[in-house]
C-alpha cells in the first residue's frame, strides 16, 4: 500500500470513528475530519443536529467551522476533508466556499448526495471552486454503520 493510500485510510478511519460517536449520541452516523497540507488534524466531528438543535450541524459543517477558527481564516485552501458519507448540497457548497482542496468520502448517498450523486454540485455553473474529489473510501464500513443505524430506528 502506498503512503498516500495509507494516509487516506488513516483519516477515513477517524471519520468512521466520529460517525460511530454520532450514532452513540443517537444522531445520523456521519463523521468528518479536516487536515492541513502537513496532515495535521485541524478538526474532527460527527453530526450533532439533534444535540445542538441545528439542522446545519452536519459533520462537515462543524469541521469547517472549527478548522477555520483554528487557522483564523475562512479559506481552507491547502486542506483536505474526509467524510464517511458523500456530502449533501449544503455541505458540498460549504466545501466549495471554504476552498477546500480535496474531498474524500466513504459511502455514496444516492438520495441526497451532491458530489457524484444527485445534483453533482461541483459540476454546476454556480460552483465557484471545485475541489478534487474521490468517493468510495472505506465505503462498505460507512454503509454498514448507516444501514445498521437506520435498521435499529425502524424496529
Amino acid at each position: 500500500m502506498n503512503d498516500a493510500l495509507k494516509i487516506t485510510n488513516q483519516f477515513m478511519e477517524i471519520a468512521l470513528k466520529e460517525a460511530r460517536f454520532a450514532r452513540d449520541r443517537d444522531e445520523v452516523p456521519v463523521g468528518a475530519v479536516i487536515v492541513d497540507k502537513n496532515n495535521n488534524i485541524l478538526a474532527s466531528n460527527g453530526n450533532r443536529i439533534i444535540e445542538l438543535s441545528d439542522p446545519t450541524a452536519h459533520a462537515e459543517i462543524l469541521c469547517i467551522r472549527e478548522a477555520s477558527k483554528k487557522i483564523k481564516n475562512e479559506r481552507l485552501t491547502d486542506c483536505t476533508i474526509f467524510s464517511s458519507l458523500e456530502p449533501c448540497i449544503m455541505c458540498a457548497t460549504a466545501i466549495s466556499y471554504s476552498r477546500i482542496k480535496k474531498l474524500f468520502f466513504g459511502a455514496y448517498d444516492y438520495k441526497t448526495g451532491a458530489v457524484e450523486s444527485g445534483i453533482k454540485y461541483f459540476e454546476t455553473s454556480s460552483c465557484n471552486h471545485k475541489p478534487e474529489f474521490y468517493g468510495g473510501f472505506k465505503e462498505k464500513e460507512s454503509e454498514l454503520i448507516l444501514k445498521s443505524y437506520f435498521k435499529m430506528k425502524r424496529v
